[in-house]
C-alpha cells in the first residue's frame, strides 16, 4: 500500500506559526512601496493577497523568505518556531525545474539534497503526479514539457516538502481552467494546516482557497481590506460564499479602493 503524499504533520500543523510584519519600509526604484505595514498572517490558515500588478504582492512574499536583496526597515518574523529545521517552502512565478532532470526526479529534488530519497518517497511523488494528471511522463525532461506541465511540476516539487510556511506566487496561472481547479483542490488538500500565502490576480482563486483575502492598494501601498471567510477549504465555485462575495470583491480591484 503507497502511503498519502506528503503533508504538515500534527506536530507542525499545531505549530504553524503566524507571519508578522511590524512597521514595514522599503523603497523600490528610488519610490516608496511599503511605508510603515504593519500586518499578521495567521498560521495554520492561507491568506490569499490580490491587488494590482505592481502593487507588492510578490516583494511580500520575498520579504518573508528572507530575500536579501531587498533591505527594508522594520521587523518580519514568524510568531512561533517549529521543531525540525527549516520551515518554509517557496514556488515562484517561474517553475525553475532543472532542466537535466526527469520530472520525477525534480519532484523529488529536495528528498535527495536532504538524504531522505526512499522508495516511500518515491511512490509518493508517483501518486502526486498521477492526481495531478501526468501519469506517463515521470520520465520526461522539462523541455518536452508544455509550461503548464511545469508548472504542475514544480508545484508537486513544493507540496512534496511538507513544510508548515508555504509561499506561492501564482502557482496555477499557466493552467487551463480544469486543471487550476483541479490542483487548486490538491494544493489546498495536501496543505491543511499550514501557513499558506498565496499570491495571485484571480479572485475567484481566493475566494476558493483562502481563510482569509488580503487587498492591498495605494501608493506607499497599504492594506486596503480584509475578508476574513468562514467555512471549509477548497470551496466549490458554487459555494454561496465564492459566488456572494465575487462581485464585491471584484469592484474592489477593479477601483483600486474598499467595497
Amino acid at each position: 500500500m503507497v502511503d498519502a503524499p506528503p503533508r504538515v504533520t500534527a506536530d507542525a500543523a499545531m505549530n504553524a506559526p503566524a507571519i508578522v510584519f511590524d512597521r514595514v519600509s522599503l523603497d523600490f526604484s528610488g519610490k516608496p512601496l511599503f511605508r510603515d505595514l504593519s500586518l499578521r498572517l495567521e498560521g495554520g490558515q492561507t491568506t490569499c493577497i490580490l491587488g494590482p500588478s505592481g502593487c507588492g504582492k510578490s516583494t511580500l512574499l520575498k520579504l518573508i523568505a528572507g530575500s536579501l536583496a531587498l533591505p527594508y526597515t522594520g521587523n518580519i518574523f514568524l510568531d512561533t518556531a517549529c521543531p525540525g529545521g527549516q520551515q518554509v517552502a517557496w514556488m515562484g512565478q517561474n517553475d525553475l525545474l532543472l532542466p537535466w532532470l526527469t520530472l520525477l526526479d525534480n519532484v523529488l529534488l529536495g528528498a535527495r539534497l536532504r538524504h531522505q530519497l526512499s522508495e516511500t518517497r518515491r511512490q509518493q511523488a508517483l501518486a502526486l503526479i498521477r492526481e495531478a494528471g501526468l501519469a506517463g511522463y515521470e520520465q520526461a525532461l522539462p523541455m518536452t514539457l508544455s509550461g503548464g506541465m511545469r508548472q504542475r511540476g514544480a508545484l508537486l516539487r513544493t507540496l512534496m516538502e511538507g513544510r508548515p510556511v508555504l509561499l506561492m506566487d501564482e502557482p496555477f496561472s499557466a493552467l487551463d481552467a480544469l486543471t487550476r481547479v483541479r490542483l487548486q483542490s490538491l494544493a489546498a488538500r495536501l496543505t491543511q494546516g499550514a501557513t499558506v500565502v498565496l499570491v495571485t490576480h484571480d479572485p475567484l482563486e481566493a475566494l476558493r482557497l483562502a481563510n482569509r483575502i488580503i487587498v492591498l492598494a495605494g501608493e506607499p501601498v497599504q492594506v486596503a481590506e480584509i475578508l476574513d471567510l468562514g467555512g471549509a477549504t477548497p470551496r466549490d465555485p458554487g459555494d454561496p460564499t465564492v459566488t456572494g462575495q465575487y462581485p464585491g470583491l471584484l469592484r474592489m480591484l477593479m477601483n483600486g479602493e474598499g467595497p
